[in-house]
């Protein structure tokens, strides 16, 4: 179903208040339209995943011994829960994680598994699959040699190398343990024009399938002294909320401001190449996307492969191995536009359409609106794939389409959100919009009108990690007849201090 093309970029009434509520924090508006369900939510500023209802309330949660960062509801009433390992600061960028876990609906700990060592740490969003595994993002170190083998210039290359990211599959084993039994890895598929000698050479332009890896700095400007400041603000900001994992460090991961990240090399991202910062799994036509804000660009690969196909260049369902079937919002990156053409943002939360939602097999993102040429606001986009079957994603110019996205949201001047944030499309055909710094969820309909807006009202405070707020990383709205919330008696609490 294609929805109205910008339907909603009209600006939006104010929303209406709704009697007795505080209008900074809590419910602030309530209109019929909204679907009727419960909304997951996991403060980064907190141990704590809860569930509310409409209102707002409280009906549900469950505890952790740790912070977190994507949360989702399984069919059991079990939250599938990827977390922040505090003190490991291997690697310290915003969205470490290193530990996922499998809480039950009563609170017990069912499964929990870690990866935060010197090669690799598991970062922003792990997922659960139908066969039962969890597929997650990791980074992985490259020595500066290596990179420079690879193609990387030397005048940008960190000392201690990049960090570029990896897709994992991990079947549970055990209570606290797991086997990897797929996995992809960006540093199998790239390409370089920097020196015929040395590896993964060749014209960027006729490689769409692999990613240069001197795209971050072809072009770069200086950075400038408004640059640093806004920055280094973004990064405070971070910290605070509990987006990062711990102070600055020489070779830490690192946000992009201006078009110049944290602690990077003159003109590069740093250490953090790529920052994937979610990934999600479609199983009929067994593929994965992935969202690279460093690159703004979502991606797409075969999952179908084997892991030796997922290497190379050929195999699997649609017949190329591991190389990038499809890829879109920044088509300067393989050689195909210039920055006239970008289309994405610094984007987050990724997602394909679920069947039987309006839009299925569509994939839904939230543009957050970095260095756009009018102006930072942010947008969700949902796009229709160039997909044929037998065929594969087709093009019809050197870039990848659509030209433009099926339906958009946006309201200027009063929506962005930075960085983290999410949206969701729902079973009605409205979205859920996350804005995530602020700790704000609200629900659209199809003609952009605001139908349901809420401010969370849930601070955390972690005292030990010198995080507090209302900041999330994404939501997610889930009706009644959910599996997991069938039979379950879902009452409201009453309100509690802020968490300890």
């Amino acid at each position: 179903m294609l929805l109205p093309l910008l339907a909603a970029l009209a600006p939006q009434a104010a929303p209406q208040a709704v009697p007795g509520q505080d209008q900074t924090r809590g419910l602030r508006l309530a209109k019929p339209g909204a679907f009727e369900g419960y909304t997951l939510i996991a403060p980064l500023a907190s141990k704590t995943t809860y569930l509310i209802d409409m209102q707002g309330r409280e009906v549900h949660r469950w505890e952790s011994q740790h912070g977190p960062s994507s949360v989702q509801l399984l069919p059991d009433g079990s939250i599938l829960r990827h977390a922040r390992l505090e003190g490991t600061h291997v690697f310290a960028g915003g969205g470490i994680c290193g530990r996922i876990e499998r809480i039950g609906w009563d609170g017990e700990l069912l499964w929990s598994y870690e990866l935060a060592n010197e090669d690799q740490m598991t970062h922003h969003d792990a997922i659960a699959m139908p066969n039962g595994n969890v597929l997650v993002i990791a980074w992985e170190h490259r020595y500066r040699e290596d990179c420079i083998a690879a193609g990387r210039d030397p005048k940008v290359t960190p000392d201690k190398g990049l960090w570029p990211d990896a897709v994992l599959e991990i079947q549970p084993v055990g209570a606290d343990g797991g086997e990897i039994v797929w996995e992809w890895h960006v540093w199998d598929h790239l390409v370089q024009d920097l020196d015929p000698a040395l590896d993964n050479h060749g014209a960027i332009a006729a490689h769409p399938g692999r990613i240069d890896i001197n795209y971050d700095h072809r072009d770069a400007a200086p950075e400038t002294e408004e640059d640093r400041r806004r920055r280094e603000e973004l990064e405070a900001e971070m910290r605070a909320l509990g987006y990062a994992g711990g102070e600055e460090e020489d070779d830490a991961p690192s946000p992009v401001v201006g078009g110049v990240p944290a602690l990077a090399q003159p003109g590069g991202h740093g250490s953090d190449w790529l920052h994937t910062n979610a990934l999600d799994y479609n199983p009929e036509l067994d593929l994965i996307a992935l969202s690279s804000p460093h690159l703004s660009e979502i991606l797409v690969i075969d999952h179908s492969t084997t892991t030796d196909q997922a290497a190379g260049r050929s195999g699997g369902r649609y017949r190329q191995g591991g190389e990038i079937l499809w890829r879109w919002g920044n088509p300067r990156n393989h050689g195909a536009g210039t920055q006239a053409d970008r289309r994405l943002f610094y984007q987050h939360n990724v997602q394909w359409i679920p069947p039987g939602h309006p839009g299925a097999g569509h994939l839904l993102v939230f543009n957050n609106g970095q260095e756009r040429p009018d102006g930072e606001y942010s947008s969700v986009e949902e796009l229709a794939l160039p997909l044929e079957p037998g065929k594969g994603f087709t093009r019809t110019g050197a870039a990848f389409g659509p030209e433009e996205p099926v339906w958009r949201y946006t309201s200027r001047p009063d929506f962005y959100a930075a960085f983290i944030s999410g949206c969701q499309r729902l079973p009605n055909g409205n979205t859920l919009i996350c804005e995530g710094p602020e700790g704000r969820v609200f629900e659209v309909t199809s003609d952009g009108e605001v139908v349901w807006d809420w401010a969370s009202d849930i601070e955390g405070n972690l005292k030990d990690a010198g995080v507090s707020g209302f900041a999330l990383f994404r939501a997610t709205r889930h009706g009644p007849d959910h599996p997991a919330l069938k039979g379950r008696t879902l009452t409201p609490r009453e309100a509690e201090p802020a968490q300890k």
